[in-house]
């Protein structure tokens, strides 16, 4: 049931051309990735989320990091994870909420990361508690939720990563419903593909596509070399024009 929309897919006139459109919005399953995820993720989370920011940049992708209005429940830790996406909406509708959740845990794999786009919900929780101890068992790695979340002191409890917007008591089931996941979501600016790898810390999360993880990745890590060297030199006394000169950089 990831996309009830499915059918719809040829309703567009012919005179229209929105291919490259589709392909976008409306991808195939993620290409493999071009080293094994868990050995990609391990080195990703040795990666904060500034420099792989700043990697992105590079590639002219400016629009990369979630809003700095969600915060991270463990600013302490760091976390990486291949995105599994999940929309849902304000509905005060409960029939078929809990069927559609049901299948979204099931689907959700080892190593995932939860991205959940609330398109903009502002009163129940979509996170909590339960939710939590369910995907810690299946060994889902973070979430990145646009929205609510509750049940605070079990979700601390498992040392669970998540990204959220606000906290409140109230629930789901007759506020909010999903209707789809495992599709392309908007978060902010960024814009998230199954499959793509989500990098997290104190900072914030920032999104990278799935096509360049690995180039990003070996960029990221020259980099923290890189800033090793900066540091060493400025802890040895060296000038601002001595370490610009060596292509040090603050």
């Amino acid at each position: 049931m990831s996309d009830p929309m499915g059918k719809q897919r040829h309703d567009v006139p012919a005179m229209m051309r929105i291919d490259r459109l589709r392909e976008r919005h409306e991808p195939g399953p993620p290409a493999a990735l071009p080293i094994a995820a868990k050995a990609l993720l391990e080195r990703y989370e040795k990666v904060p989320s500034a420099v792989a920011s700043d990697v992105l940049r590079e590639f002219a992708l400016l629009e990369q990091a979630f809003p700095g209005a969600l915060f991270a429940l463990r600013p302490e830790r760091m976390v990486a994870g291949i995105a599994f996406t999940v929309k849902s909406s304000p509905n005060t509708r409960i029939t078929g909420e809990m069927t559609i959740r049901g299948q979204m845990l099931d689907a959700l794999p080892e190593d995932a990361f939860v991205v959940w786009d609330t398109s903009s919900d502002e009163r129940g929780t979509m996170w909590g508690g339960v939710m939590t101890a369910t995907v810690v068992a299946k060994g889902v790695r973070g979430a990145v939720i646009d929205g609510g979340i509750r049940d605070t002191a079990q979700i601390l409890a498992k040392d669970f990563p998540v990204y959220y917007r606000y906290r409140s008591p109230n629930g789901s089931l007759g506020r909010c419903q999903i209707t789809h996941y495992e599709i392309p979501v908007r978060i902010g600016d960024v814009f998230v593909r199954p499959g793509d790898i989500i990098v997290g810390d104190g900072d914030g999360a920032v999104c990278v596509p799935r096509e360049i993880a690995l180039d990003v990745l070996t960029r990221a890590e020259e980099i923290l070399g890189n800033e090793q060297r900066i540091f060493a030199w400025v802890e040895e006394g060296h000038s601002i024009a001595e370490i610009t000169g060596k292509g040090g950089y603050f």
